[in-house]
């Protein structure tokens, strides 16, 4: 029986943002990093930076993919996911 590579279906992407004081994102897989100006988290569809002032993670799930941010959003940007290299590509690449 040979090695078979599984594909983990990916979290749900969602995005609510209520008065530009209440972030909830969904399909959050990693939290890159975070200070109270600037969030940056690894989603099912790529890179979320959230900028703004007195950011705050009041809740942060992996097994459900959710984060919850208080404090005044000013900024959402994405950066596209690369896709995920295999193992000789990254040996010979």
């Amino acid at each position: 029986m040979g090695y078979e590579e599984r594909q983990i279906p990916a979290k749900p992407q969602r995005i609510t943002l209520e008065g530009r004081t209440q972030l909830a994102v969904g399909g959050v897989e990693e939290v890159l990093s975070f200070d109270e100006r600037r969030i940056v988290a690894r989603t099912a569809l790529g890179e979320l930076a959230v900028g703004g002032e007195g950011l705050h993670v009041d809740k942060l799930s992996l097994d459900t993919g959710e984060l919850i941010v208080s404090g005044r959003v000013d900024e959402l940007s994405w950066s596209e996911r690369e896709p995920a290299a295999g193992f000789w590509s990254r040996l010979f690449g």
